[in-house]
């Protein structure tokens, strides 16, 4: 995708694989083989079994580490496979930037023989628990909503299969939307939010009364004082859900 060619950049620094999400994802996976990572960006969560990552961004793939999987730069709608080509097929927050949908999941139920699993948020979910959007940066939730595919919608294009909550860890390695959700100051850092999509695209400018709100009540204690029940929880439920689907 042409967007991450400018938004990518900082991927591999900021979006490393948190170890417990990590350990979530290999168990959906099961005893597949070989699996096939698409829209796999730098490669965060890929399993050793991995056999192929598909990727349009030529900057997320130069991101990816020597000792990963091969990598071609193709989009989900077109897989440059074969039919029934990988034990398993797995897309991580990637559904909700695919131009065609639907073509692209009919692509993943091509070319899994067995399995399929899919990494993705409920909005609704999101919007309601997550305070930064909630409370501070609506823009950036409403821009979502333009993107944010209903989790049983995908159910229903994947032909069937379960849902599991993924609960943030307060400490989460991995760089994504809510992974700061005890963390509030990261959210401040330009550097950070360059690597969350939906705020490095809805923009600064949008941002910024927001991110002044947030400093000022980080500042002043208010924060704290607001959501002291945070400090309390180690991890947290704020939409993120797996997909697994068999065949």
């Amino acid at each position: 995708m042409a967007t991450y060619d400018a938004l990518g950049v900082t991927y591999a620094r900021t979006r490393r694989p948190d170890p417990r999400i990590a350990a979530q994802i290999h168990a959906a996976l099961g005893d597949a083989e070989h699996v096939v990572n698409v829209g796999a960006g730098s490669g965060s969560y890929e399993p050793p079994q991995t056999v192929l990552a598909v990727e349009p961004s030529l900057v997320m793939i130069t991101q990816r580490s020597p000792g990963a999987a091969p990598a071609v730069a193709a989009v989900a709608e077109h897989l440059p496979l074969r039919d029934n080509a990988a034990d398993a097929v797995m897309a991580l927050l990637t559904v909700h930037h695919w131009a065609d949908l639907r073509a692209g999941i009919g692509e993943l139920r091509r070319v899994a023989r067995r399995r399929i699993v899919v990494l993705t948020w409920d909005q609704h979910i999101f919007r309601e628990r997550f305070w930064l959007v909630r409370d501070y940066l609506p823009e950036a939730a409403a821009y979502d909503d333009t993107r944010a595919v209903p989790t049983d919608q995908l159910i229903d294009l994947l032909g069937g299969g379960r849902q599991e909550p993924v609960h943030v860890p307060h400490d989460c390695a991995d760089g994504f939307g809510a992974a700061y959700w005890r963390r509030p100051h990261a959210y401040l850092d330009p550097y950070v939010r360059a690597g969350i999509s939906m705020l490095a695209q809805t923009g600064d400018d949008a941002l910024t009364p927001g991110l002044t709100r947030l400093a000022d009540d980080l500042k002043t204690g208010r924060w704290h004082r607001r959501y002291a029940e945070l400090r309390t929880l180690d991890t947290m439920d704020v939409g993120y859900r797996l997909l697994v689907t068999d065949h």
